[in-house]
């Protein structure tokens, strides 16, 4: 009996294991989206009212995790029933992260117009920025949607074959991971500027390391957030382009000769710049067609 009990809690200690290998291996592939992640939450949360980041950060991270409560048993009931559907949606995602990659790429290049988003400021009435904050709160948990369907069917994709139960461990692990880790993150990040700000206030009269500390905390925030937009861009490409190669046959051998980074790169840059083709003809198609009507 006690060695049956035993045996038991070794193969839960054995499973464990496994578990925390595939959670560490899972979590490196989705690295590229959760770099992504950070960057687009790190700028939504950033335009409040000081007062208020953390407040609207934390309606944003219950929305995230509510995203991801509503994602995860739908996941877990294709790879049960349909697999091959994970693979379908993986491929697809992929499409959509090289198309969003190529996308910036291009709006880097050749600037187009992009409405700006309500800024909210102090003399505005509390109603106003109440109403500012819903949208704006509103507008960060559906992209977090996108962005979660993105990392937990990747996170699915490379337990797949496993267990349901491993499954359901691995994958949630990631989930939580991506929530806490990268909103922790972000709180770090809004409040960058308002640890700077204090720091200088309380040195104002003063020359010393704290104030320079401060000055270089309240500078950093925009470049911090830009470079993690373009770091966030280059890892959309080499994720989409490590998801063809990995789950579409004919790409296995494709240039095999290059380093693997530099490959995921270009055949993802490939795809991105062919979805965007296909995305801009259809837009002048739809234009021309309602030209034509009116």
């Amino acid at each position: 009996m006690a060695s049956g009990f035993f045996a038991l809690l070794d193969d839960i200690a054995t499973l464990m294991d496994d578990v925390v290998v595939m959670s560490k291996i899972t979590t490196k592939k989705t690295a590229g989206i959760l770099g992504d992640d950070l960057a687009v939450n790190a700028e939504k949360a950033t335009g409040f009212i000081s007062s208020r980041e953390l407040p609207v950060l934390w309606a944003i991270t219950k929305g995230s995790m509510l995203n991801k409560l509503i994602i995860l048993p739908i996941a877990f009931l294709l790879s049960a029933f349909v697999p091959w559907a994970v693979t379908l949606i993986l491929v697809l995602g992929g499409v959509y992260l090289a198309f969003e990659g190529a996308e910036k790429i291009y709006g880097y290049f050749i600037p187009h117009h992009h409405e700006k988003d309500t800024e909210i400021k102090p003399s505005d009435g509390e109603k106003t920025i109440l109403e500012i904050e819903k949208k704006k709160i509103k507008s960060a948990i559906f992209t977090d949607f996108i962005l979660s369907v993105e990392i937990i069917i990747i996170a699915l994709g490379t337990v797949l074959g496993k267990p349901i139960f491993f499954q359901v461990l691995v994958v949630t692990i990631v989930a939580v991971i991506a929530t806490v880790g990268v909103y922790g993150i972000v709180a770090l990040i809004v409040r960058m500027d308002d640890l700077g700000y204090r720091l200088v206030k309380a040195n104002a009269n003063k020359k010393n390391i704290l104030k320079t500390i401060g000055n270089f905390l309240i500078n950093a925030l925009p470049w911090v957030i830009k470079g993690l937009s373009v770091i966030g861009t280059m890892a959309l490409l080499l994720v989409a382009g490590g998801i063809f190669v990995h789950n579409i046959a004919f790409l296995h051998h494709f240039l095999e000769s290059i380093p693997s980074l530099l490959r995921d790169f270009l055949l993802g840059l490939l795809v991105g710049l062919a979805a965007l083709l296909v995305v801009k003809a259809l837009k002048a198609i739809r234009g021309s067609f309602r030209r034509d009507r009116s």
